[in-house]
């Protein structure tokens, strides 16, 4: 016979290649548009084979068929229509014009289940028997005669994915093909559908649909579906009053609950408008959130705006944004005259055009996450443009963010502070309201009260971001889309930069030039560069070694590995927060990260600029807090599968054993150093001076490579030293928002006490103190910067990091390359070092030697966010910055497949 296929899906494409075994002609495959330039699977099969394919958007307009559609399918001469798995609304005088008619294939035992989501709805109802059912096309929804039914037990632990895989696929493509060979010999039935026993579900018959304020029923669908009730499944629609429910899922009854009351006929208790949606409380004691509701003119809204219908108002567009009204008004090209209150769906517009005009939106506005469903819920033109416009602005309703601000007028601006945990996309306390005071180094004054973390609170952090990894919009989203929103972000930390500086001044003592310049600017470069490796992930094809013939193809995955937790020290509390996460959310994973306690406030501030960016909620979660308590929680967390730390080598090796025996997580590491810096006699000795001065005392001397020992040749040494020391005393210490200061306060009271400390014990063990080495009397955590010489090897203040301005110098005899080689190399130390010589082949012969994770030949400091970074021996393992980076939030998964 002469076949028209009409469909989509790997299902229809399985049809096509049957009937084309059984000896049928396909004179015409009729299938859906290429969606982001790919071709449905039965559109690529049948254009491999050379048979006419085409690709309607819809079949009709405003309710009639279009001229030039029906022409072209009548053109081909089909003798029979066979529709494998259809989405469009396909006209009757389509239907009807081959000579044996039309056939669908339909996945329950019609008349039950008739409507769209027939499986969900079978296990729903806990029936227990399923199938599936070829029918004759009629003009009633699934009423058309029965030709052919086959059935099928259905499991208790039955999914969509294991009833459908197990039988309604295999058998449902056999059953179609012996449909139509018992068309061809003239046997097929035509019984009519009984009305005993017919179901309409409530999507299709709205009729048919009330609210059932016992949903016991809906939790045989959320155990067969495999769901917690977080995940994105065929919407569940009942109706009460004037209202409909979409995005019905069971919670928990322990779920803390609080919003607005809503009456609710024949419930027990009246609903909540909370922030998450409408709860409904069953008569049966379960609870019910719904996400979206509709009324009954056809309009949706989010649930969590039940009360906040009417307070939106017309937002003025800029130029960029009229690209919204161009796309929309591009979609419905054949409407003469668009107003504002022209309906998208009134004037024809088909589920195809509602993709349409997503993809376009996204292509011309790629820092907008747009969904389907946005469309339903903006269906008007005015709607639609100032919803697009509210969602790129970040005044969505929807993920409206509640930010208790601390706000201050400091450095010439006003600046406003998140101050409590950020779990799942919003801030809120912690468990039990428990607070602590973070401290201005400056003046030793506390900024604000912050929330501080507790247990439970991880427990909710990482359960969040488990959700949003396994169940929410993050997992599913394309690595160009994760790009596009990192890029988004970083455009955003660009526009508050000089508030974020200014509060990284104030909570860690930075100067703000420099914080502006580093721990800012490079923050910035960072997600920018990790924003462009989202879609350049990939595995390889691997040539295995098999018995001929050899028809084995075996390929690598690189995936993300889930939920990572990242524990931020407090010298960059932005920069290393931007290092770690910018790797760990390009790589798909979602984070929970603890900064450290003393420095808490940009981090907070971030969080606050990922939710207006669009980030899902959920994927970044920040918990101020104690390592005692939420860095230990979250090693020992069963959920968490990687670990970044940044800190000391003690506390580096209580994590690592933590996360060996909780669940064998991943684990980075970046620990303490002492590196070594080499000046030969040979340098650039201003340069050597200027690079030496910085290779200590930058950012306070508060720097994980930090120069922690200089070596200068003997006949140098001398000239060296004094060169320093003058230029030390003319450093500026002072206000660090000041901007002709060179150095501002340590970052807490306890690390200032260390200092003085240490510079107290290389004193005592006979070092020769230059300079500095005690307490400014003034206000604040200030430091004197310091310089040592006569440093002997055996000495502590050799051996043991100050991580503060103290520049500990020791002389090498000269000419002896390989003596003070040795010595750099006598430390468990290994995170950086660095020489300065005019000689080249002793610079690479010194840095080939140095056991580093980083050598820096006549420079020093100069990272960038392209080189990886890591360190050697005890200084850890694992790297930051780079492609390297990346692999550090991955792992790889080999298949092999036969064929």
């Amino acid at each position: 016979m002469k076949i028209a296929v009409i469909g989509q899906s790997l299902f229809g494409q399985e049809v096509y290649k049957e009937l084309r075994k059984d000896g049928h002609v396909i004179v015409g495959v009729f299938t859906i548009p290429d969606k982001d330039g790919k071709a449905d699977p039965l559109a690529t099969e049948a254009e491999k084979d050379g048979v006419p394919v085409f690709k309607f958007p819809r079949w009709r307009l405003k309710g009639n068929s279009i001229p030039e559609v029906v022409k072209q399918y009548k053109a081909v001469g089909a003798e029979l229509n066979v529709l494998p798995f259809c989405s469009q609304f396909i006209p009757m005088e389509i239907i009807n014009f081959p000579r044996h008619g039309s056939i669908i294939y339909h996945p329950s035992l019609l008349p039950r289940h008739r409507g769209a989501s027939a499986i969900n709805w079978t296990l729903i109802h806990g029936d227990k028997k399923g199938g599936f059912t070829v029918f004759w096309a009629d003009d009633g929804l699934d009423t058309g005669p029965i030709l052919l039914q086959r059935e099928c037990d259905v499991e208790p632990d039955d999914t969509v994915n294991s009833i459908y895989n197990r039988f309604l696929f295999p058998e449902g493509v056999k059953g179609t093909v012996e449909a139509v060979r018992l068309i061809e010999v003239g046997k097929a039935p035509r019984i009519t559908q009984p009305q005993e026993g017919a179901t309409y579900e409530g999507i299709q018959k709205k009729e048919n649909a009330k609210v059932g304020l016992h949903f016991t029923h809906f939790q045989n669908h959320l155990s067969h579906t495999g769901s917690r009730g977080t995940g994105k499944h065929t919407p569940l629609c009942v109706s009460l009053q004037k209202l409909t429910f979409y995005g019905s899922t069971l919670v928990d009854n322990d779920t803390p609950a609080s919003g607005q009351s809503l009456e609710i006929p024949g419930a027990c208790r009246p609903g909540l408008v909370t922030k998450q949606g409408l709860l409904l409380f069953g008569n049966d004691g379960k609870m019910l959130l719904v996400k979206n509701l509709q009324f009954e003119d056809g309009k949706m809204i989010p649930a969590a705006q039940y009360f906040r219908t009417g307070d939106s108002t017309a937002v003025e567009l800029t130029e960029e944004e009229k690209v919204f009204a161009v796309v929309w008004k591009s979609i419905l090209s054949n409407v003469p005259e668009i107003e504002d209150s022209t309906d998208f769906f009134k004037c024809g517009a088909a589920s195809m055009d509602v993709v349409r005009l997503v993809e376009e939106v996204k292509l011309r506005a790629n820092q907008l996450q747009l969904q389907n469903e946005d469309v339903y819920m903006a269906t008007t033109f005015q709607e639609f443009v100032q919803m697009c416009v509210r969602k790129l602005r970040g005044e969505d309703g929807e993920d409206e963010l509640v930010v208790d601000y601390v706000e201050k007028n400091v450095n010439n601006m006003s600046i406003r502070m998140p101050h409590q945990l950020f779990i799942n996309g919003q801030f809120t306390d912690a468990e039990g309201g428990n607070t602590y005071q973070t401290i201005n180094p400056t003046d030793g004054k506390p900024i604000c009260e912050v929330s501080l973390a507790q247990v439970a609170d991880v427990d909710c952090a990482v359960a969040a971001a488990k959700a949003a990894f396994e169940e929410g919009e993050w997992g599913k989203m394309n690595p160009r889309e994760r790009g596009r929103l990192m890029y988004r972000l970083a455009d955003l930390m660009e526009e508050h930069q000089e508030e974020l500086a200014t509060i990284e001044a104030i909570d860690s003592g930075a100067v703000y030039t420099l914080a502006l310049k580093t721990h800012v600017g490079m923050s910035i470069q960072t997600f920018r560069y990790f924003a462009g490796w989202c879609d350049k992930i990939q595995g390889s094809t691997i040539p295995i070694n098999q018995s001929r013939p050899n028809r084995n193809l075996t390929f690598t995955r690189r995936e993300p590995v889930g939920v990572c937790a990242i524990v931020i020290p407090w010298n960059y509390p932005l920069m290393m927060l931007a290092w770690k996460t910018a790797a760990c959310l390009a790589a798909g994973n979602t984070v929970v990260v603890k900064p450290a306690q003393v420095t808490p406030l940009t981090a907070l501030k971030f969080a606050e600029l990922t939710a207006k960016a669009g980030f899902p909620r959920g994927v970044v979660n920040i918990l101020p807090g104690s390592g005692s308590s939420v860095g230990q929680r979250l090693s020992d967390h069963p959920d968490v599968r990687k670990l970044g730390f940044t800190g000391s080598t003690q506390i580096g090796k209580q994590i690592m054993k933590s996360c060996a025996v909780s669940n064998v997580k991943k684990v980075s590491l970046e620990l303490g150093g002492k590196s070594p810096l080499i000046i030969f006699s040979d340098c650039d000795m201003d340069k050597a001076v200027r690079m030496g001065m910085s290779s200590v005392f930058f950012n306070k001397g508060e720097n994980c490579i930090a120069a922690g020992r200089l070596f200068v040749e003997e006949s140098i040494h001398d000239q060296f030293v004094h060169r320093v020391v003058e230029e030390v005393k003319k450093m500026k210490i002072g206000d660090p928002l000041d901007r002709s200061t060179d150095h501002g306060p340590q970052n807490h009271k306890a690390h200032l006490d260390k200092l003085v400390q240490y510079c107290e014990t290389g004193v005592k063990e006979g070092a020769r103190l230059l300079y500095g080495g005690k307490q400014v009397d003034r206000p604040g955590f200030f430091f004197e910067p310091a310089v040592f010489t006569d440093v002997q090897d055996n000495m502590y203040v050799a051996q043991e990091e100050s991580f503060g301005p103290v520049m500990i110098i020791s002389k090498f005899k000269d000419s002896d390359v390989d003596g003070v080689l040795k010595r750099a190399n006598d430390t468990e130390y290994g995170l950086a070092s660095g020489v300065f010589t005019r000689d080249i082949s002793k610079a690479l012969y010194v840095s080939e030697r140095l056991e580093a994770g980083t050598v820096f030949i006549n420079t020093y400091n100069k990272t960038d966010v392209a080189a990886p970074f890591g360190g050697f021996k005890q200084s850890g393992f694992g790297k930051d910055l780079g492609e390297e980076a990346l692999n550090e939030y991955l792992k790889t998964k080999t298949v092999t497949i036969e064929y």
